[in-house]
């Protein structure tokens, strides 16, 4: 049952689920800005992200996870790591999927969250509602009641914004009286540099098809201000193959700079400051399979 009364309230949420069910959608939303990058196709996430949202009278430390998959290379088993830590660690688990799944969780992640839920609040928080009728919800609604496995239903549109406040109102009332964990203008622990790579590589998850993206990870060489103002960085753009390199370049260095155009724009407006971007493509031949490179790129236990 939820706590009631006026204390201050703080804890983690982790938001889980199948790809793209909206979960770095919803974040975003609930923390009214851009954190987790997004993108069409699925797997975006690979790394648990913090978002933290302070209010007056609480604080939520969201997690969004990577999507449930079941692994093929070291890489997906290291991402299934992440979200099983955050399974572990969290206060209220948001188990989400959407109207398009006919409201149901993948089986196998319905599994883990019920072994590892240890008597936590977890929400069925069904989103892309705004995609359907309410006749046509209200029985989704009413099966996944009957599983019994479930404190809250919360029907929600991540993209429109819909019923987010109810979702916001239900996960206080399970949170435990506890003070902020982090300053009030805190919104995430992680460092600049992890944002600047995932906007990196949300441009190449938008910008190029099929198996390109998901060859892809970005490394961050040097993050320093520059004396004159700014900042300057240089990444690098990782991929296994020679083939792949090519088509990130493209022809006279064509795709390689629409990628550090876009990226360079909207890392300007998530640092606040001026940068100076340098791409490179380098190949690395299976770097999924790699546990030095994976460690490197901060796929660790923690």
């Amino acid at each position: 049952m939820p706590e009631n009364g006026s204390a201050y309230k703080a804890g983690y949420v982790a938001i889980v689920g199948g790809p793209n069910v909206g979960k770095s959608t919803l974040l975003n939303a609930l923390l009214q800005q851009k954190i987790s990058i997004v993108a069409r196709k699925p797997q975006t996430t690979r790394q648990r992200v913090p978002g933290i949202l302070t209010t007056d009278d609480s604080q939520i430390i969201f997690i969004d996870t990577p999507g449930f998959l079941r692994p093929r290379y070291l890489l997906h088993e290291k991402m299934m790591k992440q979200l099983g830590l955050a399974l572990s660690e969290a206060d209220v688990t948001l188990a989400m999927t959407d109207v398009l799944r006919e409201a149901e969780l993948d089986p196998e992640l319905r599994t883990q969250i019920v072994e590892r839920r240890r008597g936590r609040p977890v929400f069925l928080v069904i989103n892309k509602v705004d995609n359907v009728q309410k006749p046509t919800l209200l029985p989704l609604i009413a099966k996944a009641a009957q599983a019994k496995i479930f404190d809250e239903i919360i029907p929600i549109s991540a993209l429109r914004g819909q019923n987010l406040d109810a979702l916001l109102k239900a996960i206080r009332q399970y949170l435990p009286n506890h003070p902020a964990f982090y300053p009030a203008e805190t919104v995430s622990d992680k460092p600049e540099r992890f944002f600047v790579a995932e906007l990196i590589r949300e441009k190449i998850f938008q910008q190029f098809e099929d198996e390109i993206p998901y060859s892809t990870a970005v490394e961050i060489q040097e993050f320093k201000e520059r004396e004159s103002g700014g900042a300057y960085i240089n990444a690098d753009i990782l991929v296994e193959r020679d083939s792949q390199k090519a088509i990130i370049i493209g022809r006279e260095g064509t795709a390689l700079k629409k990628v550090g155009e876009a990226a360079r724009k909207e890392i300007e407006e998530f640092i606040q400051r001026r940068v100076y971007l340098s791409l490179f493509v380098k190949v690395r031949d299976r770097w999924r399979k790699d546990e030095a490179i994976l460690s490197r790129l901060g796929y660790t236990e923690r």
